[in-house]
């Protein structure tokens, strides 16, 4: 289904009437529901600085260019809050051409931490991933994360929490679009922040999620954290035999005034029928400084940021990040024969360690321009070389962004 351009442009255009200090637009009240609308539109440029591989090559191979331009979302989404304790949205990305969170919340005992949800929606794992969109600390999410975590998918979710803890478990299938993702599983996710104050928050979180493989077959590979790149440095293969995947995630966040610090650690397992079970993990430690003196809330296990102090000047952020994965899971045997290649035994899909550094700038309540350099170090097998191969490009990013 392909959303026309002009319903876009005019839901841009119908947005910069908004008055700056609403990040949302107001419909109407209709059957008792409040239904408002919002948005966000990104735009990126990435300006590659390629070693050993073309980063944006669609075969791998030098094609004399070294940058792209894309539009990198288009989100439209209608939220209504009632009639009573029911809350509903239908989100669609108009530049994926799928839909995002579209389901139907219901809150037991009008407690908002404590409620059902049917529809699809983010399942609960991973801190960054259930973290706002248009309020990422870096332009890329960390490889970890756009490798591992599971995102939204069709099922059924149940949460319960207060202020300073959360638990919450889902079963779920397909993505609502369909030839996405696929496979049945569950998920689960259980938050503590020990100290939750305006300013200061510690944040503790456990997640583990398990699904069916599609088709009996797993890809993991990952993007050197730039997502206009068509090439993937640490990649494992199709691996066809495979049954279930289940990863677990721990995650760790602290707040102190206009500082913020998190880390997510992830490790998962593949069952497969006629090889070993493979293995891989990663992390990220990342720091972000609002030099303007903001500071971030929190309510269900995730971050919230508010818009500038001085909205006129805006709110300025400064932040760096790394990134490790490691999708290896075996080594290298003698040759069957005198002189020939080196045999794989297991799975040998790469290692790669990212730096990133970035500054984000937040002007009045509806645009942000984040500009992001990063620096890859990966190191692969690549058996046609018969050998390990370290490739270590460097990426310049830049993201305009608009929201309402």
């Amino acid at each position: 289904m392909k959303l026309h351009r002009q319903l876009l442009t005019a839901a841009v255009a119908a947005a910069l009437f908004v008055p700056a200090a609403h990040a949302e637009v107001a419909i109407d009240v209709i059957g008792g529901s409040e239904i408002s609308f919002e948005g966000l539109v990104q735009a990126d440029g990435n300006w590659f600085h390629n070693d050993i591989q073309d980063l944006n090559g669609a075969t791998g191979t030098m094609n004399g260019k070294n940058s792209e331009f894309e539009l990198r979302r288009a989100e439209l989404v209608l939220k209504g809050k009632g009639p009573g304790n029911i809350e509903w949205v239908v989100g669609y990305d108009a530049k994926a051409d799928k839909f995002l969170d579209t389901n139907l919340k219901y809150k037991l005992s009008g407690n908002s931490s404590h409620f059902l949800q049917f529809g699809q929606f983010k399942q609960p794992n991973s801190l960054e991933e259930l973290s706002s969109t248009k309020n990422n600390d870096f332009i890329s999410k960390a490889t970890v994360t756009n490798t591992y975590a599971v995102a939204r998918r069709l099922g059924v979710g149940y949460g319960v929490g207060d202020s300073n803890w959360s638990l919450n478990a889902s079963a779920f299938g397909r993505e609502l679009t369909r030839n996405l993702a696929h496979g049945s599983g569950y998920g689960v996710r259980g938050t503590f922040a020990p100290i939750n104050e305006k300013g200061n928050i510690l944040h503790f979180g456990l997640s583990y999620a398990d699904y069916d493989t599609d088709a009996d077959t797993l890809r993991l590979r990952a993007r050197p954290n730039a997502d206009l790149a068509t090439v993937r440095l640490v990649d494992s293969g199709d691996m066809k035999d495979t049954d279930r995947i289940g990863t677990l995630g721990a995650e760790a966040m602290y707040i102190t005034g206009p500082f913020k610090a998190q880390a997510e650690y992830y490790n998962a397992k593949v069952k497969r029928y006629n090889h070993d079970n493979y293995t891989s993990d990663g992390y990220y430690v990342s720091g972000l400084w609002n030099v303007t003196g903001e500071t971030w809330g929190y309510k269900g296990g995730t971050p919230s940021l508010g818009g500038p102090a001085e909205p006129s000047s805006g709110m300025w952020q400064l932040g760096a990040r790394f990134d490790h994965i490691d999708l290896n899971d075996g080594g290298l045997r003698a040759p069957a024969v005198a002189g020939g290649a080196p045999l794989v035994d297991g799975v040998l899909g790469g290692k790669m360690d990212i730096w990133t550094v970035g500054a984000n700038w937040y002007w009045r309540s509806n645009f942000k321009a984040s500009l992001n350099y990063v620096m890859v170090d990966s190191n692969k097998y690549v058996a046609k070389d018969k050998k390990y191969v370290s490739d270590k490009p460097n990426i310049l990013e830049a993201r305009l962004q608009f929201f309402w």
